[in-house]
């Protein structure tokens, strides 16, 4: 492995730093920067809201991470700087409100794309200079913002949660739905909307090995649901469940609603789908790695152990590296979760 030298920039000026995290949860969530400087550098006062610029390596030409500086802890002989990305606007955090917009039937998203109503809810909140969307293309499939409309003051993490939950693809098994992340574009933090991808057949990005790469690994088993009840259009419903996983498992309930199935028959075939995501992907990993630092969201890779069941391909949700001037140390969570859940079909409280 080549030697890499990672470097953290405030308003486009290099910063000594002692230490720092860089961690990635994915599931729009904001990214989050920490990192230690010495109070010699300079008035902590004059770092608010400041961009920063994360680069795992000085050769690097497109930083890791873009985010603005929102928390200043300062100590006896050192300064320890939060940022957040972009997606710091949209979320709550210490005294701060969530980038929010009103809505009614004068003023609305009504007519658009999820892609040209999430454009225009981020104009309307004031952020296109922080959250670009020149290359943010569309959902698949193509659903329209107003079915139904959206109404009242609504926070713009919300918005967009409605709109992707309701752009699901229903033509595959399982169903696939739709993802929103940030890339940088070596300018910008830019928006883009993706299909979840299908573990079985999209590229992989990178193999992991307990032999070549993997320095520590966690299992972890995970519940599976063996009753599915499916609430679909207008009060229509069906439940699916599994005698034999029922044995095996227990009774784990999940309820879901998708209002595009309009039969009992569409949504008990809906809940076996759903119930077969599950059991495929009763594995998910933690690992730590030193490599995989450039791995997204959404990217697919492989894991090979030398238990067969454990073996598969695995799609990534988020990372977590530690790095010091001239060192770091990869964490990544991966799993094979099934779509179509909670963050895209609304959950019933039982």
């Amino acid at each position: 492995m080549n030697e890499i030298t990672p470097r953290v920039l405030i308003d486009n000026i290099e910063v000594d730093f002692t230490e720092g995290t860089y961690q990635l949860n994915g599931g729009l969530t904001a990214a989050t920067l920490q990192f230690k400087i010495s109070t010699r550098q300079s008035n902590y006062r004059k770092f608010w809201n400041k961009e920063v610029l994360f680069f795992l390596d000085r050769h690097d030409t497109i930083p890791l991470f873009r985010g603005y500086i929102k928390r200043i802890k300062e100590e006896f002989d050192y300064f320890e700087i939060f940022a957040q990305d972009a997606f710091g606007y949209m979320v709550k955090g210490g005294n701060k409100e969530m980038a929010k917009i009103a809505l009614d039937k004068h003023d609305n998203l009504d007519g658009n794309t999820v892609s040209g109503a999430i454009k225009l809810a981020i104009s309307k909140a004031l952020l296109s200079t922080r959250i670009k969307t020149d290359i943010i293309g569309d959902t698949t499939p193509l659903i329209s913002s107003s079915r139904p409309p959206l109404r009242g003051t609504l926070s713009l993490l919300d918005i967009i949660k409605e709109l992707l939950k309701r752009a699901v693809d229903n033509s595959v098994t399982p169903p696939r739905p739709n993802i929103i992340k940030i890339v940088d574009d070596g300018d910008n933090s830019q928006l883009v909307i993706e299909q979840e991808v299908d573990v079985d057949t999209a590229p992989i990005q990178m193999v992991f090995t307990e032999k070549d790469n993997i320095t520590k690994l966690k299992i972890i088993d995970k519940k599976i649901p063996t009753i599915v009840i499916v609430n679909g259009y207008k009060g229509v419903k069906g439940t699916f469940s599994h005698d034999s996983a029922i044995a095996a498992y227990d009774r784990n309930y999940l309820e879901v609603r998708n209002t595009a199935l309009k039969s009992p028959a569409e949504c008990r075939d809906f809940a076996q789908k759903l119930f077969r995501a599950n059991l495929e992907s009763k594995y998910e990993y933690a690992l730590d790695t030193f490599e995989g630092m450039y791995l997204s969201e959404n990217d697919v890779i492989r894991v090979e152990t030398e238990d067969a069941k454990f073996t598969g391909n695995y799609r990534v949700r988020g990372k977590k590296i530690t790095f010091t001037p001239s060192s770091f140390s990869i964490g990544l969570n991966i799993n094979r979760k099934p779509p179509t859940l909670a963050e895209y079909i609304s959950r019933q409280d039982n």
